[in-house]
């Protein structure tokens, strides 16, 4: 098991200049580390301007890659061996998500997950286990691993976004539609956004969305109604 300070990537600080008021940690996908989301920071930056932004690498070597990094394997494995590789990350995640908000010295609900692919998964998977909710969860492109695991497990309702493009040849299109209707059978808020045409990937008006999002449940402002 690795230690949770293992998880280094890149930072990003507020752009205020002052001490983090918010937290944003982003998750990459399955191949990538910490730097292929940490340029989401700039985008959302003038928005929240009082947020860090952190972008661990995953704890593990990608099987199919000789660079990047994954949250776990999937390759040859059967859906318990998926869910193992899961937990195992899982705990890592939660580690350094603790150590992240000591560090900071922000409070759990002003911290947001935002995930990509397999980040999604592992950001859909630790945040509602976690006793104190934190602000929210944006989700591009992934999907809820165990649902009926998280029915057992569950210990926080944080609101979440999920934006996925109907395009997409990697995840499912409908992944998103059966995250919604777990998570929400759970009574977590769910917001969902169809992105007409897209493929595995954040188009410029899904990162809108997601910052108007992000700013909403970090400052405290109530839920929108369900999309």
């Amino acid at each position: 098991m690795n230690n949770p300070v293992d998880l280094d990537g890149p930072v990003v600080a507020p752009v205020s200049g002052g001490a983090p008021r918010q937290l944003v940690v982003l998750l990459h996908g399955y191949g990538a580390d910490g730097n292929d989301l940490i340029d989401l920071a700039p985008h959302w930056a003038r928005q929240l301007p009082d947020a860090a932004f952190v972008s661990p690498h995953a704890p593990f070597p990608c099987e199919a890659s000789p660079y990047g990094r994954q949250w776990f394997g999937f390759e040859g494995r059967d859906q318990a061996e998926i869910y193992a590789g899961v937990q195992e990350a899982a705990g890592i995640l939660d580690r350094f998500l603790d150590v992240a908000l000591a560090h900071f010295s922000v409070a759990a609900d002003r911290m947001a997950l935002v995930g990509f692919s397999q980040g999604t998964m592992m950001a859909l998977h630790v945040a509602p286990r976690r006793e104190t909710a934190i602000g929210g969860i944006v989700g591009y492109s992934g999907r809820l691993i165990g649902p009926e695991q998280l029915g057992r497990e569950i210990r926080s309702r944080p609101p979440v976004l999920l934006i996925h493009g109907d395009g997409d040849p990697v995840v499912p299109f409908a992944s998103m539609a059966a995250a919604a209707a777990a998570l929400t059978a759970l009574k977590v808020p769910v917001e969902t956004e169809r992105r007409p045409g897209l493929p595995h990937a954040i188009d410029p008006e899904g990162l809108a969305r997601g910052g108007a999002f992000l700013t909403r449940v970090l400052s405290g402002q109530p839920a929108a109604a369900k999309a």
